[in-house]
């Protein structure tokens, strides 16, 4: 059974029509809507899929958000990396419990959350942030969605392009504009048969990785995208929705062969 909603905890609330708003609960608060004010004492001390009503009676569910569903309604510095691409660079760049992962581009903290998780308190993850205004940001949303900065996340505020003090680190996770300029560091601090994973928006950016790559002393060179679509299920109308997310960035992983 699962425990009941605490203060400080944060909460998705969704409406009849499928809106959904991500609050911090409260004691003697209230979410406001267009239909009515919610007191936030109506959820805390409830378990989720407890259903409420407003002021103005309309109807809301209340549950504590999933990671996808908190990504796209936390405060964000810089663009997050979408939940489908985040899903496809921990399974590419194989990313599991005890790995040490070097991590540039916190940003706004989205892809640093999976990676937290993914590597358990048996790994490590060190994330490089260049604009203080963004490590700020990312460290908050850290702290709200995982209760707090692990003990296994190092975050860091500096350009890795200068280098890092460690060695040996199992995976390099990139989302950076100009990830070809962290290859001399990957070669440095990456074992032999680690895992290079770069995140870009263009193809430009994407050739010129893999241009860098190569020479370097990586093999497996691999570039994906993830294109995702939804579907409208109800009755005898079942048909592709007609939005769907489609290109967001291109994944290129590669693999650092032994000298």
């Amino acid at each position: 059974m699962s425990a009941p909603f605490e203060p400080g905890e944060r909460a998705l609330l969704v409406d009849r029509k499928g809106r959904r708003y991500l609050i911090t609960l409260k004691a003697a608060d209230s979410f406001h809507t267009h239909e009515g004010f919610l007191s936030h004492d109506a959820i805390i001390g409830q378990t989720e899929g407890v259903r409420v009503s407003t002021s103005g009676g309309s109807s809301l569910v209340a549950y504590r958000p999933s990671y996808p569903e908190f990504v796209v309604k936390m405060p964000r510095g810089a663009q997050v990396i979408y939940p489908k691409d985040v899903g496809l660079i921990l399974i590419e760049a194989d990313i599991a419990p005890g790995a040490v992962v070097l991590e540039a581009g916190t940003g706004s903290g989205a892809l640093t959350i999976a990676l937290t998780r993914a590597v358990g308190p048996g790994g490590r993850v060190i994330s490089y942030e260049l604009r203080e205004d963004f490590a700020v940001r990312a460290r908050g949303n850290v702290e709200a969605f995982l209760g707090k900065v692990p003990d296994h996340l190092d975050l860091r505020q500096g350009n890795v392009t200068g280098g890092i003090p460690e060695r040996g680190i199992d995976r390099v996770v990139l989302d950076l504009p100009e990830p070809w300029t962290v290859v001399p560091v990957a070669i440095e601090s990456l074992r032999p048969g680690g895992i290079w994973c770069s995140y870009v928006p263009s193809i430009v950016q994407v050739s010129q990785t893999v241009e860098a790559l190569r020479p370097a002393g990586f093999a497996e060179i691999t570039t994906r995208e993830s294109l995702v679509r939804t579907w409208h299920v109800e009755g005898a109308a079942v048909r592709p929705d007609h939005r769907m997310v489609a290109h967001t960035g291109f994944i290129t992983t590669a693999r650092l062969l032994a000298v």
